[in-house]
């Protein structure tokens, strides 16, 4: 049997008047994703276990199948895993976004978290500077994609808790400062940061071209290496994984995944849909299990663009789903689910813990549970609830 996972990330949302009181997955045109939901077992998955932020990382390991209270230890251990960088059992890692801070007053806020989507190639060369100027033995910091980058504090704290950027949008950084035993260095690496990043010719050039400036770093969802059974130890599978995130790719290699690059995959409106569905239909050839990851829905719902956001799940459904749909009818034996890891309301541009829609469509099976269409409502109705990590063991049963 050929599993596979088409994963828009934050898609689901809340109703809005504008929408006509729908929420974006009602509103939206996602015929492929609701011919599922008409023919399949369509319900809700708690993916995120109470006592645990609700972010992309806790969310995907129960996606995953796996358990995060049993084995989360944070977000960037895995986003160092898939950029290659070696931890020891005693060093944390640090997610570090490039963002835009604005004065205003006598406050500083987070204009942006993530210095107007930056280039990978310009966010390249400023993280490369911070390494010249402020690594050391102790403090190392590595590029990675866009506006995400790791910094890696060998032998560190990592009691300390800190804030996530989107979630402080448009407010006074001071209260969201990292907090408890160990912030204080963190601090004085964004403060020393600032100042090396404040006249750098890359941002000196975007300023000139009306863009926003990277003018400061921001350290959060820090942690140590995790440890995670393969998905051959856990579930006798061999698998791959596609998306344009580090977090994810993490998480696969952790599981001992095969990682697919797609080219064109951006992590945003922009990205290669198409590539991704084909290259999971291509990966079905040789694996038993693909996780098709896509994150364009969560980052424009994090800059509260519902145009954008409306955008990304038409294109989700059409270009991945549709493709996938259509496609996967080669092989005999085969089930999909589809779902978003948390949902992501465009009004609150951050992340929530309520429960998500899903949807189990399987080949040869017409067992649909009630659901008209793909959305938070219609998933409720069912009456069907879950635990996230359980829907892997599902999809196999």
């Amino acid at each position: 049997m050929k599993v596979i996972i088409l994963l828009g990330d934050g898609m689901s949302d809340i109703a809005y008047n504008e929408l006509g009181n729908k929420s974006p997955l009602q509103f939206a045109a996602t015929p492929n994703m609701d011919f599922m939901a008409q023919h399949g077992q369509v319900g809700l998955a708690h993916t995120v276990p109470n006592g645990l932020p609700p972010g992309s990382d806790v969310a995907n390991l129960s996606v995953f199948g796996y358990d995060p209270c049993t084995c989360y230890t944070g977000r960037s251990p895995l986003e160092a895993i898939s950029m290659g960088v070696v931890l020891g059992p005693d060093d944390v890692a640090f997610r570090m976004n490039l963002v835009t801070l604005k004065p205003q007053g006598s406050s500083i806020y987070m204009q942006n978290f993530s210095a107007g989507h930056i280039s990978t190639k310009e966010a390249h060369v400023l993280v490369e500077t911070l390494q010249k100027e402020l690594g050391s033995s102790e403090i190392e910091f590595h590029p990675g994609v866009g506006y995400r980058h790791l910094m890696v504090w060998r032998g560190g704290k990592d009691t300390m808790s800190s804030t996530p950027p989107h979630d402080i949008t448009g407010k006074a950084i001071i209260d969201s400062l990292p907090r408890g035993d160990g912030a204080e260095m963190l601090i004085n690496i964004m403060n020393h940061a600032q100042m090396v990043l404040h006249s750098h010719t890359v941002n000196v050039q975007r300023k000139e071209q009306g863009q926003l400036p990277a003018n400061s770093v921001w350290l959060w969802g820090h942690g140590k290496m995790p440890r995670i059974e393969t998905y051959q130890e856990k579930f006798g599978l061999t698998g791959a994984v596609i998306s344009a995130v580090d977090l994810i790719k993490g998480i696969g290699i952790c599981a001992g995944l095969d990682i697919i690059n797609v080219e064109g995959a951006t992590g945003y409106i922009d990205t290669n849909y198409l590539g991704k569905g084909q290259a999971a239909l291509n990966a079905l050839e040789t694996h038993d299990f693909v996780y098709v990851h896509v994150e364009a829905p969560d980052e424009a719902s994090h800059a509260g663009n519902m145009q954008h956001k409306l955008q990304a799940i038409e294109d989700f459904d059409r270009q991945v789903v549709g493709t996938v749909l259509e496609g996967i009818k080669k092989f005999d034996d085969y089930v999909i689910l589809c779902m978003p890891d948390h949902p992501t309301p465009v009004k609150l541009m951050t992340h929530t813990s309520d429960s998500v829609p899903f949807v189990i469509y399987r080949s040869g099976t017409d067992n649909g549970n009630g659901a008209v269409s793909y959305d938070e409502t219609q998933a409720k109705a069912t009456g069907l609830l879950v635990d996230g990590h359980t829907l892997l063991p599902r999809l196999l049963s």
